[in-house]
């Protein structure tokens, strides 16, 4: 195996033998410049001259060997900066000349710049090159959904209204700064909405009503003192921008949460709002009763339990309709179609049955078939051994989850989600494709 005798190389200096999956990613890195093409045209876009600061800036090359090990090591942006300083291994392994480092400001501006799309495409490579040296497969593939959590509190209405006081306030304080009494109202003001959420809080039901109320006439206030700011105000742009942008949300939770705690009626889910910061999160039941407040994650695990296809959904998508187009990706990234798909009872249908049989499959399992359904399999045996297998799948999503920081995301907006998970996704195979080499 050609990979690995290079990676033997890189363990001659005993620092790369303690950090396999960095070593790993060198020799990629040198083996495939091709890689660093992938991001370039998202790390160098929108790049503005400045007269001030520092005139240097890292390599695309730099850019991505750092989020790599920022994803590796699991680290803040912040301790990514100490390490470019302090760690050995890193100033190797980012190529820096005498230790000199960069800001976490400054590699939080272009690693960010990185898209899902852009990092997908890199993981695609690595697996081809798994393949290629053997280590992957592609004969079975194991799909199932996990959900994962954004980063916000659970939402209640009184918690949301608050959100909006406070965040309101903050902005038109920006807004009316030389204004020392408008300050101090809006700071009285929101010291008395945090008193009414506490005993709102702490306050049999039948008492809410009545709590609500001001609550809600303080939030009602704020709303149309941002109107008017936004309106008059000729300076303090960015806070006015920021402002005008919020107000509709504002107005969303003020009459879903007067809907539900004045009037007394329901606010259905697609008219909620989950959270005032993160507002692409989703509300997932899973079960009957508990409910999480994320986004739906699909995982195609392959043979050697690398993951091949992943994809992250907006709403809460039944998961029969999402098993097809994971092979179909499949089918397409690595040219070649999996003899055996195994998969829990929700993916289970007629038509997914028919549609894996007319793309080539043999075996064709679900753990659980509904009504007169049956699986497609060569032999009971082998049966049983897909639906053994594809309990292993749970066993990938919590690594992928406690090791790589997936239990709960805290990238802020639906892009940057997005661009962990699959950054989570590069570093998990990486990890995976070490240990079989060095099995």
């Amino acid at each position: 195996m050609k990979l690995y005798n290079e990676l033997k190389l890189r363990f001659d200096t005993p620092i790369w033998g303690l950090h396999p999956e960095l070593a790993l990613f060198d020799v990629l890195l040198d083996r495939n410049p091709h890689f660093v093409k992938l991001v370039s045209n998202d790390v160098l876009s929108d790049i503005k001259e400045s007269n001030f600061g520092r005139k240097d800036s890292p390599t695309v090359e730099q850019v991505l060997r750092a989020a790599i090990y920022k994803e590796i090591k699991r680290l803040t942006y912040r301790e990514l900066e100490v390490d470019m300083y302090d760690s050995k291994i890193c100033s190797m392994f980012l190529r820096l000349e005498d230790n000199q480092g960069y800001s976490y400001s400054v590699m939080q501006k272009y690693i960010s710049k990185i898209s899902e799309k852009s990092i997908k495409s890199i993981v695609i490579e690595i697996n081809n090159i798994a393949i290629s040296e053997g280590i992957e497969t592609v004969d079975k593939i194991s799909t199932d959904t996990t959900n994962i959590e954004t980063n916000v509190h659970y939402p209640t209405n009184n918690s949301l209204v608050l959100d909006c006081i406070e965040t309101a306030t903050r902005l038109l304080k920006r807004i009316k700064k030389d204004k020392k009494d408008d300050n101090d109202r809006l700071d009285e003001q929101r010291k008395a909405a945090k008193k009414l959420n506490y005993d709102i809080n702490n306050s049999k039901k039948e008492n809410l009503p009545s709590l609500f109320d001001p609550y809600l006439d303080t939030l009602k206030s704020l709303i149309l003192e941002s109107w008017t700011a936004v309106r008059n105000s000729s300076t303090h742009i960015k806070a006015k921008s920021e402002l005008k942008a919020f107000l509709p949300l504002m107005i969303k939770v003020y009459r879903n949460a007067y809907k539900l705690q004045i009037e007394g009626e329901k606010v259905a889910n697609s008219d909620k709002v989950f959270s005032v910061f993160e507002t692409h999160t989703d509300i997932l039941v899973k079960g009957q009763r508990e409910v999480e407040f994320g986004h739906k994650v699909l995982i195609s695990r392959g043979s050697s339990c690398m993951i091949l296809d992943h994809d992250v959904f907006e709403g809460n998508p039944s998961d029969k309709g999402l098993l097809i187009p994971s092979i179909t990706r499949i089918k397409t990234n690595y040219t070649c179609i999996p003899e055996s798909s195994s998969a829990d009872g929700g993916f289970c249908s007629q038509e997914n049955l028919e549609k894996c049989k007319e793309l080539g499959l043999t075996n064709i399992v679900f753990t659980k078939v509904t009504k007169s359904l049956q699986n497609i399999v060569s032999s009971p045996e082998i049966e049983r051994i897909l639906k053994k297998w594809r309990g292993t799948t749970e066993a990938v999503i919590s690594n992928l989850k406690r090791g790589f920081d997936l239990q709960r995301v805290l990238w802020e907006g639906f892009e940057k989600f997005c661009s962990k998970v699959a950054w989570s996704v590069l570093g998990y195979n990486l990890r995976v494709m070490v240990n079989r080499m060095l099995e």
